[in-house]
């Protein structure tokens, strides 16, 4: 394998597994861009992103712009000479001339099989959907928003025992490997680009708190996906009263009732179709415990309660 000359553009802990990988191929990485610094903690110390830190301590230049559209960030990146751009989950937006500036352009590591969930949340949204399966595609970048050439497409079944940061830690793994196996192909012309099907596009939203509450109007078996979904963040919840109750697990059962009622001693909760059991549950200020534990010393969460 001929090294080549590298810059990887990455924030959270999902990019790191990549860049991680690219080093430890013996890649050289001349240079890592990552979201600035931001307050964080009780403190609100800036702290920076997992791939700055880990890239700062591998003594591998940080570079941490708000934005690459002036000239000087432009001819920055330029000047870099590389052989290729290597991008996952980044956050900003890659002007066309830094798209082109690498020898072989900039390649993406994206969570999900495309043209399905585009965009920022695709593993929480592959799970809502109850999609079967989803996985990291390898993309060629353009200026669109993931609308790239496909290099590689490997997958990952999504199951009843799918959560969110479980298939978080999955798809990493998978996609450091893929970028590696990528950029070999790439040098021996064994890439085949294939342009993605203009069927099935959806679009994966940025995920917003408001969506965590837990509306017994819905179907059973869509809240316990949600629950799965957005485990560990937003955290699904429901409300008794003032007290938010989170809900890091559940079952789903064929019970009905009017919507929101608990039908029975072990917190069934009925929905618009089906009941939901929570099965984990975290009152406020509380740790995380089974359901059964809790409702052994907290009588308002018995039988015949309306929720919401």
């Amino acid at each position: 394998m001929t090294k080549l000359r590298i810059a990887f553009m990455g924030t959270p802990d999902f990019a790191l597994v990549a860049l991680k990988d690219l080093v430890a191929a013996g890649h050289d990485v001349v240079c890592v861009y990552s979201q600035p610094p931001r307050p964080s903690g009780r403190g609100q110390k800036e702290t920076p992103t997992p791939v700055h830190a880990w890239a700062q301590e591998q003594g591998i230049e940080v570079r941490t712009p708000v934005s690459l559209k002036s000239d000087a960030e432009k001819q920055a990146f330029a000047d870099l000479d590389l052989d290729v751009a290597v991008v996952a989950a980044y956050g900003l937006i890659l002007p066309k001339a830094v798209l082109d500036a690498p020898k072989y352009g900039c390649l993406n590591i994206h969570a999900s099989l495309l043209p399905r969930w585009r965009g920022a949340a695709p593993i929480q949204r592959a799970i809502l959907a109850g999609d079967a399966a989803t996985g990291v595609t390898i993309m060629q970048m353009d200026v669109g928003l993931d609308t790239g050439d496909m290099l590689s497409v490997g997958e990952i079944p999504i199951t009843a025992d799918t959560y969110a940061n479980g298939l978080h830690d999955d798809l990493a793994t998978l996609g450091g490997t893929m970028i590696v196996d990528a950029l070999a192909k790439l040098q021996s012309g064994d890439l085949a680009p294939v342009k993605q099907p203009e069927e099935g596009v959806t679009y994966a939203a940025k995920l917003e708190r408001a969506e965590a509450k837990l509306d017994f109007n819905d179907d059973a078996s869509a809240l316990e996906r949600k629950i799965r979904a957005f485990t560990p963040w937003p955290g699904a919840y429901f409300e008794l009263g003032k007290e938010r109750i989170k809900v890091q697990a559940a079952e789903v059962t064929d019970q009905t009732g009017p919507v929101g009622e608990i039908v029975d001693d072990k917190l069934s909760i009925a929905c618009g179709t089906g009941a939901l059991r929570p099965t984990r549950i975290q009152r406020p200020g509380k740790a995380v415990m089974d359901a059964d534990a809790v409702l052994r010393g907290y009588d308002k969460l018995a039988k015949g309660v309306v929720l919401g």
